[in-house]
């Protein structure tokens, strides 16, 4: 039984997005593709703009300092999404949950499943689950998917650049 549909990739989408973004508003939309969403979305000629302001409200929990002002954010995206669940069984998929009216345009969908899928994500992992590469000047948003719950960098490159930098001043502080 999944418990948790629109946790883990919702977050990673939002996370891809902020990280990449896209050049249009069919960038958009392919790049939910990627990550699992099948449903058509409604056109609109705003996707592209309304779904940046998406992405940076939920920039704004990203970069929360801490767990109470995280999810302060958090609820306020999702009471402004106005998503319920309800039961759909498109492209003969099975049932299964979304969170959104029928026909929505793709900013008010991605609103909508990223809010409850950021919130899933941290209430059943852990608030500390979501920031920013540790290894600076990057910025990149790290999405911890992992067992222990540790990740630091968005990548191996970032973590092997911070480890010689660390190795490198501890090195001359001898």
């Amino acid at each position: 039984m999944q418990l948790n549909p629109y946790g883990e990739y919702a977050v990673l989408l939002a996370a891809s997005l902020a990280n990449e973004w896209p050049a249009d508003g069919s960038g958009i939309e392919s790049r939910t593709r990627e990550f699992g969403m099948t449903m058509a979305f409604a056109r609109s000629p705003d996707d592209h703009a309304a779904t940046r302001r998406v992405i940076d409200r939920w920039l704004r929990i990203v970069d929360a300092a801490d767990d109470d002002e995280r999810a302060a954010l958090l609820n306020a995206e999702m009471a402004a999404a106005a998503a319920y669940p309800r039961l759909t069984n498109h492209d003969d998929e099975g049932w299964h949950l979304h969170y959104r009216d029928e026909i929505q345009s793709l900013a008010h969908v991605l609103h909508a499943v990223i809010s409850v899928g950021t919130a899933l994500h941290l209430t059943t992992r852990g608030m500390h689950r979501l920031g920013r590469c540790a290894a600076d000047p990057c910025r990149q948003v790290v999405v911890d998917v992992t067992r222990n719950g540790r990740q630091r960098y968005c990548s191996v490159r970032c973590a092997n650049r911070d480890a010689v930098r660390r190795h490198r001043r501890r090195a001359r502080a001898l």
